[in-house]
């Protein structure tokens, strides 16, 4: 191919060289500030989401920046730090614990926009993408909103679940309540666009605070972390994973135990750590069951998955789940899975083909519910499992990393 003579032929110039070059190598990274109000080293589900989309952003190219509530009353000065194998710069901000809950930390309310001027003013990030509403994005999204800069909202929270480590009375959480959604509307309300997990936790959101538009986008998982394991089990396995808080009812998959056929010999893996282990320790022994129990608290990475892949089923009782990315890891390692029917658990588990749904709270319920997983035929287990690896398949995080990837340059979202 040769080249144009043509005067008016721009293809040799400088500038068209160097558009095109610009053409071929694609968007140009862009500098994201992520408000998050909880965080590594936490372990939770939106911590684990903020701390996989930040390290998916920056393999992605993109300088990723954190703020977050420090570990201690006093604020680092930015540092780079490692997360999910990445490096990102991290702001922690001075915090104090909520003296009613073992991990929550908290920024003072007044001083967020004062941290955020001085943030913004540092960073001069092209996008804010705040994980909640409640403190540092609040504050950030208002700041950010009065210079112009696009905030993108990801809503985690029901405000009710903060109110089960309450210290005040029931009128007064009720007043609590309608203001934490009427302020979460006004910062919703600066914001280019606001998701959550799933199409349920969207119209849950859209219903409560009035606000329209909120777009599921998927916590998502990299499904190639996991062992997925397609044979029957020799042993009859159940493993929950997840915080040992009240909204998660580890209580109700105890009780149900004493419920199963002696001649199952199930054992019980509970994964996590809370403010409810002691309580559930002591229910277990009342119960008779603390043999056919084991509580392995906070693991790592590796022994989680091991425990996954060695599992029968995954069992989740819990009435507040957005999405649950423990039952997303649990479709990945190849399990069954038996869940409370509650506002996201049934768009990941639909009901007699990955597993079961159950009547929250119900223990003769759950106990049916697993017995008919554990006594499937071979055939039956196999068809349960693979039906978990197809359906936790649109939830890869590489789908939900292009998806943030268009709101924030407000490009069309992919199909």
């Amino acid at each position: 191919m040769t080249s144009s003579d043509d005067p008016n032929d721009q293809s040799r110039t400088p500038a068209a060289a160097s558009a095109t070059a610009d053409q071929a190598a694609g968007p140009r990274p862009l500098r994201i500030l992520l408000g998050c109000d909880t965080f590594a080293p936490d372990i939770n589900g939106a911590a684990r989401f903020a701390e996989r989309l930040a390290a998916g952003l920056v393999q992605r190219g993109h300088e990723v920046h954190i703020v977050a509530p420090n570990q201690a009353y006093r604020r680092a000065k930015p540092r780079t730090e490692v997360i999910e194998g990445e490096r990102m710069t991290l702001h922690r901000l001075p915090s104090i614990r909520w003296v009613a809950h073992d991990w929550i930390r908290f920024v003072w309310p007044w001083r967020t926009k004062h941290y955020a001027r001085q943030i913004l003013d540092q960073v001069q990030p092209d996008v804010v993408h705040i994980q909640s509403h409640i403190i540092i994005g609040r504050g950030l999204a208002h700041i950010a909103h009065e210079r112009g800069i696009p905030v993108i909202a990801t809503n985690h929270v029901m405000a009710e679940n903060i109110l089960d480590h309450s210290i005040f009375p029931d009128f007064v959480d009720n007043m609590v309540l309608t203001y934490a959604w009427a302020d979460a509307k006004r910062t919703f309300d600066m914001t280019r666009a606001i998701t959550t997990p799933t199409r349920r936790a969207a119209d849950f959101l859209e219903r409560t605070v009035a606000v329209q538009g909120v777009i599921p986008v998927s916590c998502g998982i990299d499904r190639t972390q996991y062992t997925p394991v397609i044979a029957p089990r020799e042993t009859n396995r159940i493993i929950f994973v997840g915080r040992l808080t009240a909204e998660k009812q580890v209580e109700v998959i105890l009780k149900a135990m004493t419920k199963l056929d002696p001649a199952l010999d199930a054992t019980f893996d509970i994964v996590g750590g809370g403010d409810q282990r002691k309580q559930l320790e002591h229910l277990t022994r009342q119960l008779g069951i603390e043999d056919r129990v084991a509580f392995h608290g906070r693991t790592t990475d590796e022994e989680l998955r091991a425990l996954l892949s060695r599992a029968s089923v995954f069992a989740i009782a819990s009435i507040a789940e957005l999405q649950s990315i423990a039952t997303m890891e649990a479709m990945a390692s190849a399990l069954p899975i038996v869940a409370a029917d509650a506002v996201a658990l049934p768009h990941l588990v639909h009901d007699g083909e990955n597993g079961h749904l159950f009547e929250p709270g119900n223990v003769d319920a759950l106990a049916a519910r697993l017995t008919d997983v554990l006594t499937a035929s071979p055939a039956e287990f196999e068809r349960m499992q693979r039906a978990s690896l197809d359906g936790v398949a649109i939830h890869d995080i590489n789908r939900t990393l292009d998806t943030f990837e268009a709101l924030y340059r407000d490009e069309p979202l992919p199909a």
